[in-house]
């Protein structure tokens, strides 16, 4: 090969004395390593870089001369970028950029890697903050408070009084009391802001010893750790071009995760919100596979039509009623996920068309269809049927809802009964003429929702007899439930499938397409983490579930082969989900097998995914 005739660079010489120093370069890599030095520039062959590390290729074998340029070696290669540099005129940084090099030196320096972030400031020709802010954090740490105030003159008031305070303290604790009331009556009265909070700092003069004075403010104590604090609070009122504020890259990174999880359609497991438990290198995504469409097990002991399932609040049992005339309570195991008969309960001669579970889980009450007068209150420890109520024949007890107190309950029907009763079913309030579908009693204990047959719900008070309308619609209540929080309520719409509303607000927030909902009753459900998903049955015998926030389903769950008439989301385990169909079954999703998560995509009851 042809030798190079302008090898005469530093780079080129540096090549020179890597060979005859062994380095065992042959012919080829010192032309490309002189090619790299003539061109002055990145190329395939050879790169010389600014900080002095030099590669080159041989014969597609990659090869690094850590030549630095910071001191470490003073070998003549570094001269060779030195002097490229020095050549090339400085790249004027954006302010996007220099905003990413100051958040990257903050972070560092709370790393204590302040060598690195002099060295980064110096060569990016940044300031980190402005010279006032270093000495105003300085005085702070030290606890210099006459020094504070003067270094950076637009100090608010607030600021001034969060100085001020951390100086009273800071006396008191010294037991020095009558600097303290000094600093109380001068300067923090005049200032004459939060005269209520100074009040407060007034009787801690009476404080005792220090321990005493700490326990009553709340306070670290005097040192870094109260100053520290101290210090974010100022941060947050000075501009950012003076100071930026505390932890400003890690913020950004948890906004930029938080945001990521928001987005994720299948997100539905509980993080920690801290950096640790995610990378930063990779975009946050969940499978599908790690989502509760996959048959798990399909329960089989009802001998007809299953019309309603439901997990208890805590999540170690799901009951389900059927047209057997039966309720089957099965337990669930929290390890497994797998689901064991724990007791059937007999008798209901109309079938089981609703249930309640007490708010501490203890009692069941059961309901039947339109042309059952009976309500059953169930002990489930036990066994035993605590209270059969029947205010009369005539009655249609189809809906029930428990009190907050788990003391007493609501119960009505489309015949115009509208009951509260206590535990063993004596008649404490009733209301006249509501034709009740569904009922839900609000946190409150004195608010009680109710659907009824004109096509709204309307919230009806007890204790003062008063009610109002909240929510209408152009068509039947089949069903509603509402969320934990009693901001949203889920309703199942007699031709028009699931609506989402606000309570609050009264407004229609969302329609939620693809279920097939005519005149049957189906209970949709909220559920998953933080009540992020929507399930509901539909007539096409499938279950769709939707991420809050889409119209549209996200999964389309089939293996039912009628009707599915009820869905209950596990409020502990937001990977399991229970469903109950006219073909007599019910079954219980969760995420793919873990043994055959790589075959999943061929399970005969898998989930379409629309997205």
């Amino acid at each position: 090969k042809p030798r190079n005739k302008h090898g005469g660079s530093a780079a080129g010489r540096a090549g020179q004395f890597g060979a005859a120093n062994g380095a065992g370069q042959n012919r080829d890599s010192e032309v490309s390593c002189r090619n790299g030095a003539q061109n002055g520039e990145s190329s395939s062959a050879g790169a010389a870089h600014s900080n002095g590390v030099v590669s080159v290729t041989n014969n597609g074998n990659t090869v690094s001369n850590n030549n630095n340029n910071n001191g470490v070696s003073g070998q003549p290669a570094a001269n060779s970028s030195n002097g490229s540099s020095e050549g090339k005129k400085k790249k004027r940084l954006s302010q996007s950029e220099e905003d990413v090099i100051r958040l990257i030196g903050q972070h560092l320096h709370g790393l204590g890697l302040n060598q690195t972030v002099d060295l980064l400031m110096q060569e990016s020709g940044c300031r980190l903050e402005h010279p006032s802010a270093t000495k105003f954090r300085n005085h702070v740490m030290e606890g210099e408070w006459d020094k504070v105030q003067p270094t950076y003159l637009q100090c608010t008031s607030r600021m001034k009084f969060l100085l001020l305070q951390q100086k009273y303290l800071e006396y008191l604790e010294d037991g020095k009391v009558l600097e303290a009331l000094q600093v109380l009556r001068a300067e923090l009265t005049p200032l004459k802001f939060n005269t209520e909070r100074i009040h407060i700092l007034s009787g801690y003069l009476m404080c005792s010893h220090a321990e005493d004075l700490r326990v009553k403010a709340e306070w670290e104590g005097k040192g870094t750790a109260s100053r520290t604090k101290l210090l974010d609070k100022l941060q947050t009122y000075l501009p950012p071009s003076v100071m930026l504020p505390p932890r400003r890259l890690q913020t950004l990174l948890k906004q930029a995760v938080e945001l990521q999880r928001e987005r994720c359609l299948y997100h539905n497991t509980k993080l920690d919100s801290g950096l640790d438990s995610v990378s930063l290198l990779l975009d946050h995504t969940c499978s599908r596979k790690q989502f509760p469409c996959y048959t798990q097990q399909i329960l089989t002991e009802h001998c007809n039509e299953v019309w309603f399932c439901k997990f208890s609040h805590n999540g170690t049992k799901l009951a389900t009623g059927s047209k057997d005339t039966t309720v089957i309570v099965w337990h669930v195991d929290m390890e497994t996920q797998q689901l064991k008969l724990m007791r059937t309960l007999e008798g209901h001669a109309y079938g089981v068309s609703y249930l309640a579970w007490s708010p501490d889980d203890a009692y069941l009450i059961a309901c039947g269809p339109d042309d059952c007068s009976e309500l059953w209150l169930w002990n489930i420890q036990t066994g035993e049927l605590r209270t059969k109520m029947s205010q009369s024949h005539e009655d249609s007890l189809t809906s029930v809802a428990w009190n907050p107190d788990g003391k007493r309950f609501v119960t009505g029907g489309q015949r115009g009964q509208f009951y509260q009763c206590d535990l063993d079913g004596n008649l404490l309030d009733s209301w006249e003429g509501v034709r009740v579908q569904c009922l839900w009693c609000l946190s409150d204990g004195r608010n009680v929702l109710a659907s009824d047959t004109h096509q709204r719900i309307r919230g009806y008070s007890f204790e003062d007899l008063t009610d109002r309308n909240i929510v209408q619609e152009d068509h039947p209540i089949m069903s509603f439930t509402v969320s934990k929080n009693g901001r949203l309520a889920l309703l199942n719409v007699a031709t028009q499938g699931v609506h989402l509303w606000d309570l609050q607000d009264r407004v229609l927030v969302r329609k939620y397409q693809g279920v097939t909902q005519g005149f049957y009753t189906i209970h949709s459900c909220l559920g998953g983490h933080n009540e992020d998903f929507i399930a509901s049955g539909s007539e096409d015998h499938k279950v769709y579930i939707w991420h809050r926030r889409s119209e549209l389903p996200i999964a389309e769950l089939t293996g039912h082969t009628r009707t599915v008439n009820c869905v209950s989301w596990n409020p502990v385990l937001p990977g399991l989900l229970a469903s109950a169909s006219d073909d007599g079954t019910v079954r219980i999703w969760g995420p793919a097998p873990f043994l055959d998560v790589q075959n999943a995509e061929g399970l005969n009851e898998c989930c379409s995914m629309d997205s």
